[in-house]
């Protein structure tokens, strides 16, 4: 069953890491390779450019939470160095690597519902 992407439904499914012309397949293969197309609709995949900019997206995101928390901590409580590391790192860490495959779904998503890199066709077809 095709659900067509109305708006704002292709936001999630990128998001949550599936197809976002049907909702149904998935679009990653691996943790961050993106499938060649969907197996349950056949949307092509393959052509999507999403390069380094969700990597980007992530650091700026991550910097965005972090370092105002270790201001305001380092400001209020003043704690030695090694107790930051030990804070900030595994939150680092584990905000990296949660985000990067959502914020990937949905900058494909984005090329896909914007009809760029050779998404061009699927959009005409949505048309």
């Amino acid at each position: 069953m095709t659900i067509p992407a109305t708006r704002g439904n292709w936001l999630m499914r990128g998001l949550c890491g599936r197809c976002p012309a049907c909702g149904e397949g998935h679009l990653f293969r691996a943790f961050v390779k993106v499938a060649d197309r969907c197996e349950i609709c056949g949307e092509a995949f393959h052509h999507h450019r999403a390069d380094d900019f969700p990597a980007y997206l992530v650091i700026v995101l991550v910097g965005h939470i972090v370092v105002p928390l270790a201001m305001w901590v380092e400001i209020a409580y003043s704690p030695p160095y090694w107790l930051h590391t030990t804070l900030w790192a595994p939150l680092v860490l584990g905000l990296g690597v949660g985000l990067l495959q959502p914020i990937k779904g949905l900058i494909v998503a984005l090329q896909w519902q914007m009809g760029m890199h050779g998404f061009a066709a699927a959009k005409r077809a949505r048309a």
